[in-house]
């Protein structure tokens, strides 16, 4: 594979979302600013650190403000509201002057030691590089097992064989996670999303941290988004914008014949028209579903999932 590095990459930019992440940010800040440092003293990478404040309710955006005052690398994008983790990554990533983006998590879970390895695949001329999490120091029944069958289902529906699509902690050719806005919940589907082939990923394994400081902001209610998401990411990588005019005449189309089988049920009474009916309703609501998935990611396409401010 031929090397990133003759097409001139020269600067790294790091992207961290963060919500409510007060006693995390100087310890986050001070360990990616150390290997950054170093990553421009060894290789000559210029480097700028975005953190994108997803409406924070503690004093998370003062602390950002007060390091932004001693450090000119920081940048500080702020949302107007809470948006989630999709909406933070896709402000990180428009904003982001990189050759070479990065992202992970502002709770300290990600450890930025790891950076260097995922600077050294890049080098080669891969596309995204990406973490896998080991050992993890999560409870298992509510974070580890989903993860790991959410993980299997993405793999089997994209075709991409990631092991770990929730490990934050992934580098880009700063191109690749420009092409798409990611609604909510989508931000599961990275890498895969973009459109990449499974050449153009490369895996490493990441020694996973305790969270420093705080809860975690996810759980096991998420578990419809990622079913209804996986629903729909096959038909997004394939032509979102036809897919979406598909589903919604084959719900209308559905919807018809289900009114014919009640119909057919009440005056006829007989069995079969019952479970041809129940099977039409399915039909139904995973078609409403799709449709309405795909409407939500291609609104997003034209009208952004961010509303943020450059804070300088």
């Amino acid at each position: 594979m031929e090397g990133n590095q003759k097409m001139g990459l020269k600067k790294i930019s790091l992207v961290i979302p963060v919500h409510n992440e007060e006693e995390n940010i100087p310890i986050v800040y001070e360990e990616v600013k150390s290997i950054l440092e170093k990553l421009f003293q060894m290789k000559g990478y210029n480097y700028e650190i975005i953190f994108v404040n997803d409406g924070s309710t503690d004093n998370t955006l003062e602390i950002l403000k007060n390091l932004k005052q001693k450090d000119p690398f920081l940048r500080i994008l702020n949302m107007d509201r809470n948006r989630g983790q999709a909406a933070g990554l896709s402000a990180g990533f428009f904003y982001a002057k990189g050759d070479i983006i990065i992202t992970m998590d502002g709770d300290g879970q990600n450890d930025p030691k790891y950076i260097k390895n995922l600077i050294e695949k890049i080098e080669e001329g891969y596309k995204v590089v990406t973490g896998y999490r080991i050992k993890r120091k999560e409870p298992f029944i509510t974070r580890v097992l989903p993860s790991k069958i959410a993980n299997w289902l993405i793999s089997l529906v994209t075709g991409l064989k990631v092991k770990d699509n929730g490990c934050s902690l992934k580098a880009y050719l700063s191109s690749i996670p420009k092409k798409f806005q990611i609604p909510h919940g989508f931000h599961r589907f990275i890498p895969a999303l973009f459109g990449v082939k499974n050449k153009d990923v490369f895996e490493i394994p990441i020694i996973d941290r305790p969270r420093l400081h705080g809860k975690t902001h996810y759980g096991l209610k998420r578990t419809f988004e990622v079913i209804r998401d996986l629903l729909t990411i096959r038909f997004i990588l394939w032509d979102s914008i036809r897919y979406e005019k598909i589903f919604k005449y084959l719900f209308i189309t559905f919807i018809a014949l289900s009114f014919i089988g009640i119909i057919s049920f009440i005056v006829l009474r007989k069995t079969l028209f019952f479970f041809l009916n129940s099977f039409l309703w399915i039909l139904c609501i995973c078609s409403y579903i799709i449709w309405k998935n795909l409407k939500r990611f291609n609104l997003a396409q034209k009208e952004k999932v961010f509303k943020v401010e450059e804070i300088f």
